[in-house]
């Protein structure tokens, strides 16, 4: 039994384990556990119901139905989280036995992700994944939608939008697609400003709560003389960021790259979720390098890897060069460390709390990318203002010498660019 937290939603957390299953059920209850306290919930206990199949009316079965909700009464339990997607008759079987608010996995993701969203785009995309997974399970939220104090897996459209008709909820989902095909539209014009400046694009991807927001704001401020970038937010917590982050990096040789960051995979991902964010998540599809943030101090980080190296080939990404970027190594010795290498090929170990090795990690991240960078001089002509500009403005210049035949500088300079400008180079 869970340690009880004050003021918080009380929860009962239940899992079915099958032979099929390729998920250890301890492991990913601890998981669901971590979900609900991200939800501002607090699990009193836990069940586990060994079975062969699913039933299809109770998804646990009637009497095991019974026992929770008498189970629930004893311990003053208000909600019930089960760790995998119910359907709409399940969850109003359930309800109508255990007597309680009942909320599936998929349902708990969708509400930490609606209590999280900030942007624009993040929030459309979050109501409409909520919209279309509620669609069919209106019957199944009418009840505990209507009774007051809200809660987990509340969150989001109301208890108004959901009881009008179905109708009236798939033109409320069309509304918010072409919604989002605005913003995609202005998102694709800002990535194609993005290509065109030749920068170089490195994604981080990885389990939630990896560390991948600490590794960027700590590959940010490397090779720079001030902080003058506004770190992204950090938190020990599942799904603390959710909307995509960019931010300028700097190379060792003085190469300014772009860095972004990417919502954090989990077990079980909902696929209305992956669906909602498909948009967000093609970003990982320009980016030349792909970082994979890998929580070393956790005992499942196999489990994990595997989870995310799954939607990365969802996205078709896996012939990107990929760098596993073992983070936490300051909470583990690396001769306990033990992983399947099976999808590990440039790996690097690190704790993205200190300085250490991550000069190493740059020196990776240079050499894997697809631009190979020149050393060179150049004269530009004084009516070639403009080419001058783009250079001060992408590379870091020296030995900046004004010659009445042009300007001189010295640099390194990416293959892109090396033969745009080849008639300039000295």
């Amino acid at each position: 039994m869970y340690r009880e937290s004050t003021n918080m939603e009380r929860a009962l957390i239940v899992g079915v384990a099958l032979d099929s299953d390729e998920i250890d059920i301890n492991t990913s209850l601890e998981e669901l556990k971590e979900l609900v306290i991200a939800a501002g919930g607090t699990v009193v206990s836990e069940i586990i119901q060994r079975r062969d199949n699913i039933n299809s009316a109770y998804f646990i079965g009637r009497g095991k139905a019974r026992e929770i909700k008498n189970y629930c009464d004893e311990l003053d339990i208000t909600t019930v989280i089960f760790n995998d997607e119910l359907s709409g008759a399940q969850l109003r079987n359930l309800e109508e036995v255990i007597d309680r608010k009942i909320v599936d996995r998929t349902n708990l993701i969708l509400d930490i992700f609606a209590g999280r969203a900030t942007s624009k785009e993040g929030k459309l995309q979050v109501k409409l994944a909520q919209l279309k997974y509620r669609l069919p399970r209106l019957v199944g939220f009418r009840d505990y939608l209507s009774r007051e104090g809200g809660g987990i897996g509340t969150r989001g459209p109301g208890e108004q939008k959901l009881e009008t008709d179905r109708r009236h909820i798939l033109r409320e989902i069309n509304n918010i697609e072409n919604q989002l095909k605005e913003v995609e539209s202005n998102r694709s014009i800002k990535r194609k400003k993005r290509i065109d400046s030749n920068l170089p694009i490195v994604a981080l991807v990885g389990y939630t709560n990896a560390g991948k927001s600490t590794l960027l704001n700590k590959l940010v401020k490397i090779n720079r003389e001030r902080d003058e970038i506004k770190p992204v937010y950090v938190k020990d917590m599942l799904f603390a960021t959710l909307d995509t982050s960019l931010r300028r990096g700097k190379l060792s040789n003085g190469q300014e790259y772009l860095l972004t960051d990417t919502v954090g995979f989990v077990s079980k991902l909902p696929t209305h979720l992956i669906e909602a964010f498909k948009g967000t998540l093609e970003e990982v599809q320009y980016s030349d390098v792909l970082l994979h943030v890998v929580d070393a101090s956790n005992k499942d980080l196999d489990i994990q890897i595997k989870t995310t190296i799954e939607i990365l080939k969802d996205l078709d990404v896996l012939d990107k060069p990929i760098i596993t970027v073992f983070n936490k190594m300051d909470k583990i010795d690396i001769e306990s460390l033990i992983y399947d290498s099976m999808y590990i090929e440039d790996k690097i170990f690190i704790s993205a709390m200190d300085d250490n090795h991550i000069d190493e990690l740059v020196n990776l991240i240079e050499k894997r990318l697809p631009q190979k960078y020149r050393r060179v001089s150049m004269r530009i002509p004084y009516d070639r203002q403009s080419i001058l500009d783009y250079i001060m403005s992408n590379y870091d210049v020296e030995n900046i010498i004004y010659k009445e035949d042009g300007t001189y500088v010295d640099l390194e300079i990416n293959s892109l660019d090396f033969h745009r400008y080849e008639e300039f180079i000295i």
